[in-house]
């Protein structure tokens, strides 16, 4: 409770507050003093602060690391610009959500059963909980090699252990939303301020920092660098993420009077973007990382998460970065397990018009891919981790464009969005985006499983 003030969320006035069954009863608004248009900025944030940390861990899970991590050894400072663009995008998209969700009042999958056919609706259902569970997966892999790293237990045994979260989200369930975004920012900052202690341990050439924002041409002469890229991208924008914010944002209830909804929305977009942007901070943290530790020292070939661990404590001479490391992926797996499992309850109900416990939802979920994840190990070993990884980033890829295309269009409806509908060039740019990430997964399925052939 006293460390909520120093928070950017009022937990009196959250406190009660909840979307998609995290807790039961009505979305309402407890504090009897609300704040007017003519009061302090902060204060009118505090109101709306917290849901772009929901989001943001969505962008910093374990398979985004694979990805970063080969980036930098292989290429070193040399694709960082990608990562920023990437996240650029993520912006972008999450500020639709924000503004589909605050006005229209009901988040994507609700938009889409409203509008969709039924048979349609089912499909995209269908999907979303494939995207759930292949990130689940992601994160069950990420969260046993965490365990391993720090307590040396066997991956198998790891994976078992994860099945236990449902414990924690069950806790989670009786708490309250705004602890809820309490906890998730928590988890976001410790992540941070590791890679950060890793940065300090192992400085990064400043020089070729700055060269790497700036894009060239090794993306026209290397195929390697192409698919590392594409894989960046790919495994940025999470598809469920799209839903969870436009049900989010649409749990905060607004006061009347002229020219709420706008700051509302305002508000939200600077909250999207100052937690997106802490999550790229993570992300070209992870790339700065492999580039000044593995790349450096002529290691380009580290595109394993364990292989990266083992090499830290040898490379930098301390066994503090590999534990520091360890600790952020196993952080990055619950963080993101949480909000998987609140994600998984908006698209249930969004689309089917069902409402579970979330600790039923997070069973469901991790018993599906807790079993595959320990039998995949028990037979190929160990070795595997990194392709099983980047393989569930594919599935991620596959999706994502069902969940982009609605997202927009249901933005360029005035019938829906009125005065807040997307002009001409905010519309071109964003089906651009989308036609631009669905050829470049295209391009990443098609040559992974050329590859694999």
């Amino acid at each position: 409770m006293l460390f909520s003030q120093y928070l950017p969320f009022d937990s009196k006035f959250w406190h009660g507050c909840n979307y998609a069954g995290l807790v039961s009863g009505a979305v309402e608004i407890r504090d009897k003093n609300p704040i007017s248009l003519t009061s302090n900025i902060w204060l009118r944030f505090r109101r709306y602060a917290g849901i772009g940390f929901l989001v943001a861990v969505g962008y910093m899970d374990p398979g985004n690391w694979a990805t970063d991590i080969e980036a930098g050894s292989r290429f070193g400072y040399s694709l960082l610009w990608v990562v920023l663009s990437s996240c650029f995008v993520a912006m972008i998209l999450q500020t639709l959500c924000v503004r589909l969700g605050m006005v229209s009042g009901k988040d994507l999958a609700q938009l889409c059963r409203i509008h969709f056919p039924p048979r349609y609706c089912k499909m995209l259902w269908g999907l979303a909980q494939i995207s759930i569970l292949a990130c689940d997966f992601a994160e069950v892999l990420g969260t046993a090699l965490a365990l391993k790293f720090l307590f040396g237990l066997p991956l198998q045994a790891g994976i078992l252990l994860t099945a236990f979260d449902t414990l924690v989200i069950f806790g989670m369930q009786r708490a309250g939303v705004w602890r809820v975004e309490t906890i998730v920012a928590i988890m976001v900052c410790v992540i941070a301020i590791a890679f950060s202690i890793e940065l300090a341990i192992s400085p990064p050439d400043l020089w070729q920092l700055v060269k790497g924002v700036v894009p060239d041409t090794l993306l026209f002469s290397d195929p390697k660098a192409r698919l590392v890229a594409i894989g960046i991208i790919g495994a940025t924008v999470m598809p469920h993420n799209l839903y969870l914010h436009s049900a989010a944002v649409s749990s905060r209830k607004l006061f009347p009077g002229a020219g709420v909804k706008r700051d509302a929305i305002r508000l939200l977009t600077w909250d999207t973007v100052a937690t997106l942007s802490l999550a790229l901070l993570v992300n070209a943290a992870i790339l700065i990382l492999a580039a000044s530790v593995f790349h450096s020292a002529g290691h380009n070939n580290v595109a394993d998460i364990a292989d990266a661990y083992k090499m830290l404590a040898t490379l930098l001479g301390t066994s503090l970065a590999s534990i520091v490391f360890g600790l952020a992926l196993f952080v990055s797996g619950q963080s993101s397990t949480i909000t998987g499992t609140m994600a998984g309850q908006v698209i249930l109900q969004g689309f089917m018009e069902l409402k579970i416990p979330g600790w039923q939802q997070r069973l469901f979920t991790r018993l599906i891919t807790v079993m595959p994840a320990w039998l995949v190990i028990m037979w190929n070993g160990e070795g595997c981790l990194g392709e099983l990884l980047v393989y569930s980033q594919v599935v991620l890829s596959m999706q994502l464009p069902f969940a982009m295309a609605p997202l927009i269009w249901f933005n360029t409806r005035r019938d829906i969005m009125g005065e807040w509908q997307l002009s001409p060039v905010w519309r071109c740019l964003c089906w651009v985006i989308f036609v631009t990430i669905t050829i470049a997964n295209i391009y990443l399925v098609y040559t992974i499983f050329q590859q694999s052939a």
